[in-house]
């Protein structure tokens, strides 16, 4: 008996599925999947800021479909990224903190994830960077990717952090420039793998994923990159004082004890332009690491037959409403750069229609022409790819912890906390949510419609959640174990 048919029967035994690639299955196009961590929209195509530079991002918005209103499916790492490659919503899997990762809940410990679903349809899957979060997805018993490359890193760091910070001087809550190369950082070397398997030429169809670090904290940058933004207030976004006063308390629970810093601080402190130019500047150092994988791409004669997805999984605040960081409900927060280019999707498009990252997996079937699964609660954006004014019948959700969501359609933003307090906003006359129209009488009949689209299936937190967990229930606000007074001061105000 041969060793290959030793080793088949062997798998057989043990129950698992050997991937065979058919004729068909070889046609199919491969999947280059870029995503780019804590990215808001101040990328180019989507003018979220006016300085910001990212040529390689816009040039390959250029020749796809470009999304100007996805959303992610909750404003934090695990959450969001479990969401986007299971294909179901946080209020479906009671998955909101940065753990568990899914497999380790019985329920969901079988879920066909993205690349086990391409898999099993004969792709190869490599991967390297952050697509789940952390560690998950690499481990050995994972079952995720095929091939790893380099895990995400902050590294290098200075010897000493930068900046001081309050809430406890989280070592990743930093940002400046010190000596160090381009050619050292994680990023750097992600990238660097990733076109060397495409210089490899991979086996096709191949499913390649690589995920950025930057521009999550800490935001270390290399002085020549911050050499793209002035040093003057001329870098820092608009914001509204008092932006606050019309919106719920509730809203700061979402967000209420963080090593991300408030605004407060970074103007107590002068440091507010530093931290908005080390975030510009770490965005455009990806955005070049994102040119150096698509241009091995090209050089490779992969690009006609690859389809290019490019995503981030939530958005960051920078001094607006008041605070840095992420988990909010509002644009900043949710608004995420989602593009597509490659086979079946028509190019030098702009789509306006509301997205959700949760549509990724579902679209994707659907351009490798595999059968669609039921179980995703995403919907497909094909129409949109072919025609971007395609009607589109669902707005964006999203969701931190039980209760708590937001939905965007095409004009407005809706959000509901768990305690019943409400936000609405006039996105095309307040496109930055400074005046909540909520208690307004006229509003009554846009809160109707747009409460229809709030999650029925609204689970409590799963078993093992921990971090960023917050918990309503009889009148009790309880965050991340703590029982909160209800007329406690606001950290950091």
């Amino acid at each position: 008996m041969s060793m290959l048919r030793i080793t088949v029967l062997a798998l057989l035994t043990l129950g698992m599925v050997v991937p065979t690639a058919s004729a068909e299955d070889a046609k199919r196009p491969n999947i280059l999947f870029i995503a780019i961590d804590d990215q808001n929209d101040w990328i180019g195509y989507l003018g979220g800021h006016p300085l910001i530079k990212t040529p390689h991002i816009d040039a390959l918005a250029g020749r796809g479909t470009a999304f100007t209103n996805a959303h992610c499916q909750a404003p934090l790492c695990n959450p969001s990224r479990t969401s986007l490659m299971t294909g179901l919503r946080p209020s479906s899997t009671g998955i909101y903190g940065l753990a568990p990762w899914f497999r380790q809940l019985p329920e969901f410990k079988e879920v066909v994830s993205l690349p086990n679903y391409l898999s099993e349809h004969g792709y190869r899957n490599y991967s390297t960077g952050k697509i789940y979060h952390g560690r998950y997805g690499r481990g050995a018993m994972d079952r995720e990717f095929d091939e790893l490359g380099p895990a995400a890193t902050s590294k290098p760091v200075p010897p000493q952090k930068i900046v001081t910070t309050p809430f406890g001087n989280h070592r990743l809550v930093d940002w400046g420039t010190f000596p160090h190369k381009d050619e050292d950082k994680g990023d750097w070397k992600i990238a660097s793998w990733a076109v060397e398997k495409l210089d490899e030429k991979p086996q096709e169809p191949f499913f390649l994923s690589v995920g950025f670090f930057l521009p999550h904290v800490p935001c270390y940058a290399t002085q020549k990159w911050f050499d793209l933004y002035p040093d003057d207030d001329s870098v820092l976004p608009e914001i509204l004082r008092g932006d606050r006063e019309d919106t719920p308390r509730f809203s700061w629970y979402l967000h209420w004890y963080l090593p991300e810093v408030r605004l407060k601080f970074l103007e107590e402190q002068n440091e507010w332009r530093n931290l908005v130019r080390s975030y510009l500047a770490c965005t455009s150092f990806v955005d070049s690491q994102v040119g150096r994988v698509l241009a091995a791409l090209k050089r490779n004669g992969l690009e006609d037959n690859t389809i290019v997805v490019l995503w981030s999984d939530h958005g960051w605040h920078l001094g607006e409403k008041m605070i840095t960081g992420k988990n909010t409900l509002w644009d900043d927060g949710t608004r995420v750069p989602l593009i597509f280019a490659g086979p079946g999707v028509t190019g030098g498009q702009v789509c306006k229609k509301p997205a959700e990252l949760l549509d990724m997996y579902p679209t994707l079937l659907e351009l490798c022409g595999l059968p669609a699964r039921k179980e995703l609660e995403g919907h497909s954006l094909t129409p949109q790819l072919e025609d971007a004014s395609a009607r589109r019948r669902w707005p964006a959700i999203t969701t931190h912890n039980r209760g708590n969501h937001a939905v965007r359609s095409e004009n407005w933003r809706y959000v509901h906390y768990a305690d019943g307090s409400e936000e609405l906003y006039d996105m095309q006359a307040d496109p930055n949510e400074w005046h909540n129209l909520a208690a307004t009488p006229q509003h009554a009949g846009v809160l109707a419609r747009h409460r229809r689209f709030l999650p029925e299936l609204d689970r409590q937190p799963a078993p093992g959640s921990k971090h960023r967990i917050l918990i309503y229930s009889d009148g009790k606000v309880n965050w991340q174990g703590e029982d909160l007074d209800p007329k406690a001061p606001i950290p950091g105000l």
